[in-house]
Parts: structure tokens; C-alpha cells; sequence
């Protein structure tokens, strides 16, 4: 075989695999590095060369893209500041593809890996943000997460980081606070109260401070429908609303206070019906009269007042 035939079948060979490996496969000689390099995994001469090309795949909508070049500058310009506006940018694109749980935990890479980030500010708010959605997914919270992050996930979780990440920032306070109201909605009464207290003392200046003391008072109201007998937590909830109405008269939440007030009088004016009802039926009609002469005297307003005073009259008709 001539030298000229075994350069043509070299050409024919080599053309063959040049247009029959796919686009991704072909790999270029380059004689400033002296290496064979794939385009595809190629970076740019520079971070901010590399953040502009990740930028206009991310501007036109081809998220797969762009998150491939946005990893890409982090992984070659890892201390470029370039690097942090990377992370960013693959943290909204989760979180504009409804993957709050990957949004959130990209946030919070972001700012563990670049705390003195200028984004440090927006990624605190983000992730408030991704807590607040969670938070509001109200009776549909569970098949929400489910759908959206995948089930194993504790809205507590992001609202601690947004206190972590700035436990004296803006998003702090509301944060500890919302966390008492989904402890409150879990009805876990009294880790809620906890929370609540928490945001009382660590943000006293802050306008969460007000409805922290209210939700203190509303979950040990909450927490006494689970005691019939003990009249404590009870009564310590009604003096607690008591006071937060003295404190805050003009508040919104003073006319919410007011009607647990009667609520919970209601229920102690019942526990006191009941109490005396028992002693009545075990012919202890001493006892019975006392209680029931209590709810007479000290819950008149009460709708146990009249049923009350009927069982008075009727066991002094029994007793005579």
C-alpha cells in the first residue's frame, strides 16, 4: 500500500469518527495548553467571561445550561468573587422550578461558602421567603411539602438558619415568631409558648414582641382545653389575657384577648358545673351546692349561671 493511500484511509477514518461521535464527544487540540479539550467542559479565560456565558443560558430560560456553567465557575474560580453570584443564581433557578427544599439548602451553601457576599442580605430574605411558604400552605401544608420538597422536611428548619444567618437582622424576630405559630398549629402548645417567649426576650424592641406576648396568653389558653379538672393553666391564661389588654388596649389583638377571656370563663364556669354535677349524683348535695353557688356568684355572664341556679333550686326543693 503507497504512503498516499495510507494517509487517505487515515483522513477517512479519522473524518468517520469526527462526525459520527456526537457533539459532546468531540475534543479539540489546543498548543497553549498542549492538551486535547472537550468545548462542552471548557471554561472561560476568566470568572467573569465564564458568569456572563452562565448568565445568558440563565437569562434565556435553559436552566440545565446555566446551572452546568454556573457549577462550572465555581469549580475553576472558587475564590472569584464571580463564584458567589454563581451559587446564587443556581439557587434561584431551584427555587423559580418550585424546588423549595433545594432552593434553601443552595441559599444557605451560598452563604456558609461566601459570607461576605453582597448577596448575604437577599439569600437571608429568600430564605424568610421559602419559610413563609411553607408556613402558609395552611391545611394544605403537608400535601405541599410533600409534592414540593419531598416530604422530609420541617419548616422550623428554615427559619432557624434565617436567625442563624442574622440573628439580629431584619428577618430574625419574625422568624422566631412564626416558629412558635407553626409549633401553635401542630398544636404543641407548649414548645409553642417556648418559642413565643423566646421572641419576647431576645427581640423585646421588636413589633413581634406584642404578639408574642399574646400568643404566650392564647397557647396556654389552647393548653387548658386538654385539663378539665385543672383549673390552673386555665386561670393563668385569663390573667395573662387580662394583662395584655391593660398593656395594649388599642391593639388589634386586645379584641381577640377579650373574646378568649370569655371563652375560657365559660369553660371554668363548665368545670365548675361538672365538678358539681359529680358531687350531686354521690348525694354529697353539700358539696354540690357549694359549686354550683360558685358559678351563680362568679360567672354570671356565663350561660352556666342560669343552668346553675336551676340545680340549686331543685335540690333545695329535694332537700326540704
Amino acid at each position: 500500500m503507497s504512503g498516499k493511500l495510507i494517509l487517505r484511509t487515515i483522513c477517512v477514518v479519522f473524518l468517520f469518527f469526527l462526525f459520527a461521535l456526537p457533539v459532546d464527544a468531540f475534543w479539540m487540540w489546543t498548543p497553549e495548553t498542549n492538551q486535547w479539550i472537550n468545548p462542552k467542559y471548557a471554561v472561560k479565560d476568566t470568572p467573569q467571561e465564564q458568569l456572563e456565558y452562565a448568565l445568558k443560558a440563565y437569562e434565556q430560560g435553559d436552566f440545565k445550561k446555566a446551572v452546568g456553567e454556573f457549577q462550572k465557575l465555581i469549580k475553576h474560580y472558587p475564590r472569584a468573587r464571580e463564584a458567589a453570584e454563581a451559587q446564587y443564581h443556581i439557587a434561584m433557578i431551584s427555587e423559580e422550578q418550585g424546588q423549595l427544599l433545594g432552593a434553601f439548602k443552595n441559599y444557605q451553601v451560598a452563604v456558609e461558602k461566601y459570607p461576605f457576599s453582597e448577596r448575604s442580605v437577599d439569600i437571608i430574605k429568600k430564605q424568610y421567603e421559602i419559610g413563609n411558604k411553607l408556613l402558609e400552605g395552611g391545611d394544605n401544608r403537608n400535601k405541599f411539602i410533600k409534592t414540593v420538597v419531598g416530604g422530609d422536611y420541617d419548616v422550623i428548619e428554615v427559619f432557624r438558619a434565617v436567625i442563624k444567618n442574622a440573628p439580629y437582622g431584619e428577618y430574625a424576630a419574625p422568624s422566631q415568631y412564626k416558629i412558635g405559630l407553626y409549633l401553635q398549629e401542630k398544636q404543641m402548645y407548649q414548645e409553642a409558648r417556648d418559642e413565643f417567649e423566646k421572641t419576647l426576650n431576645d427581640y423585646p424592641d421588636s413589633e413581634w414582641a406584642q404578639a408574642a406576648k399574646y400568643q404566650i396568653a392564647s397557647s396556654d389558653a389552647k393548653r387548658s382545653s386538654s385539663a378539665q379538672y385543672d383549673q390552673k393553666v386555665t386561670e393563668a391564661a385569663i390573667e395573662e389575657l387580662k394583662e395584655f389588654v391593660e398593656e395594649y388596649p388599642a391593639a388589634k389583638l386586645s379584641d381577640d384577648a377579650k373574646e378568649q377571656i370569655l371563652s375560657l370563663r365559660e369553660k371554668e364556669a363548665e368545670n365548675n358545673f361538672v365538678i358539681a354535677e359529680f358531687y350531686e349524683k354521690q348525694k354529697k348535695f353539700g358539696a354540690a351546692k357549694i359549686y354550683y353557688a360558685m358559678v351563680v356568684e362568679d360567672y354570671k355572664n356565663t350561660s352556666w349561671a342560669s343552668k346553675s341556679l336551676t340545680r340549686l333550686r331543685e335540690m333545695n326543693r329535694k332537700i326540704q
